[in-house]
């Protein structure tokens, strides 16, 4: 089904020209002369993005615009003027406008503003469609030890302001964590805000956090709210931390500090108050040693640290995991169950990918097998329990081309290759570190810190 553009405009000649041009493109287009039509074409049609014209008769389109983001918050809606104002495209984008475009309308300009749109939203709906299927929010799974004294320590600190850094490895669960704690605090009815500072590129990083005015750098066409701002009263996640450049580290140090910042291009100070909860799989302080990270940003942010343990630490968390990831796919996966020896290999595994790798392995799991049941003849090679008298079976660890293609991305790529890697040389030398770090060309001191880092130590 093609997707459907609304264009709302009280002169014909133009919504004639923008239907033939959409048309063209493969849109599917609905009209609306005034404010009222649109809002009544909306109650019964579905529509991906609406093209709003502000100054009609009746109710303009700044009070339309109002009253669609009313009852569809997440609707893209492109607002167009002939003699707009500055004013008016940043009161606009304050009540959620998607963009503002300027008449006479340019072709190329249209085009890529709603394919973004369209795309934005499609994403958007695909997320609130998961989320529905997932459950709200994500909850921490397991009764270990370590994890009941992770859950006290979360409760804790979520009823306080204090800023919190959190460490783990990839896939631990840091950031089921730090929602942990909004949810548990008095913000819990204001923004979550998630930012991964490792998938920004550098040159973009400061406008995503911090925003931008119009025309602060080519393409910035209109005003555009950063996260700390959206995530005014509620909590900033600032994931992977260690991976922000030393400028950027410096404005963030300011905003935790002063609780302020500019827009990039803009001259006004803006105030927020944000919590702040970082997470980095890095050792900072080896960060801080190498010149990387800044030392006053470390212990500014270091208030409550808090450490996620890896999986091989809570393998007896294993069954209650499984149970759960399950649960979630109940509905669109078949429901399977696991064997007492299938899970006993899934127990004996060292799980370099922690949570994701094992949550990764059930979805496969209910996918692929073929019985209700899911024996050790189903799992992948590597997982499959020894025989004495030979056969079907595995080492004790897995192989390292399958423990790669299940990474979730390339960091726990090459982290699970680094873990095989110094393993295979370690075992060649005995265990000696010294002769080790000389074989792969590191310093020794260097070399224990990257074996406690891969939990080799």
């Amino acid at each position: 089904m093609n997707p459907t553009v609304l264009i709302v405009d009280d002169e014909e000649p133009i919504r004639s020209s923008l239907r033939g041009i959409l048309e063209d493109e493969s849109y599917a287009v609905l009209e609306a002369a005034s404010g009222e039509e649109a809002l009544t074409q909306l109650a019964h049609h579905a529509v991906q993005t609406v093209m709003l014209d502000i100054w009609m008769e009746g109710i303009d389109g700044i009070e339309t615009l109002r009253r669609i983001k009313k009852k569809h918050p997440e609707l893209p809606v492109i607002m167009m003027s002939g003699h707009g104002t500055i004013d008016t495209a940043v009161s606009a984008t304050k009540m959620g406008a998607y963009d503002f475009l300027e008449k006479p309308l340019y072709l190329d300009r249209v085009l890529l503003l709603l394919e973004r749109a369209m795309r934005e939203f499609t994403l958007s709906q695909e997320n609130q469609a998961l989320k529905a299927r997932m459950g709200a929010e994500p909850v921490m799974v397991g009764e270990t030890p370590v994890m009941r004294a992770l859950a006290q320590q979360i409760q804790r600190v979520a009823s306080t302001s204090a800023w919190v850094l959190i460490t783990g490895e990839n896939g631990a669960g840091k950031e089921v964590a730090a929602r942990q704690i909004h949810l548990r605090s008095e913000r819990s009815n204001r923004p979550f805000i998630p930012v991964n500072s490792a998938a920004i590129l550098e040159q973009f990083i400061e406008s995503e956090l911090f925003g931008h005015e119009a025309g602060a750098f080519p393409g910035a066409v209109t005003q555009r709210i950063g996260r700390f701002e959206q995530g005014d009263g509620g909590s900033v996640f600032l994931d992977e931390i260690g991976d922000m450049s030393l400028k950027t580290q410096a404005k963030i140090l300011r905003v935790l500090q002063e609780q302020r910042f500019e827009r990039v291009g803009g001259g006004q100070e803006l105030r927020v108050n944000v919590r702040v909860i970082a997470a980095s799989n890095k050792n900072l302080p080896d960060e801080i040693a190498a010149g990387r990270f800044r030392e006053d940003l470390y212990y500014r942010l270091n208030v409550v640290p808090l450490r996620v343990p890896p999986l091989r630490e809570r393998l007896e968390d294993i069954p209650l995991l499984v149970d759960h990831f399950i649960q979630l796919q109940r509905g669109v996966l078949p429901v399977r169950h696991f064997s007492r020896e299938a899970m006993a290999a899934l127990k004996g595994y060292h799980w370099p990918g922690n949570v994701r790798e094992l949550k990764n392995l059930v979805e496969r799991l209910l996918i692929m097998a073929p019985g209700s049941e899911i024996l050790p003849r189903d799992l992948p090679e590597f997982l499959r329990p020894v025989r004495s008298g030979g056969g079907e079976g595995r080492s004790s660890e897995p192989s390292p081309w399958d423990v790669l293609l299940d990474s979730a991305n390339l960091r726990d790529a090459r982290e699970q290759f680094e873990r095989a890697y110094l393993k295979a040389q370690l075992e060649k030398l005995d265990g000696n570190i010294s002769r080790t770090a000389d074989a792969v060309g590191m310093e020794r001191s260097a070399l224990h810190r990257k074996l406690k880092s891969l939990g080799l130590g």
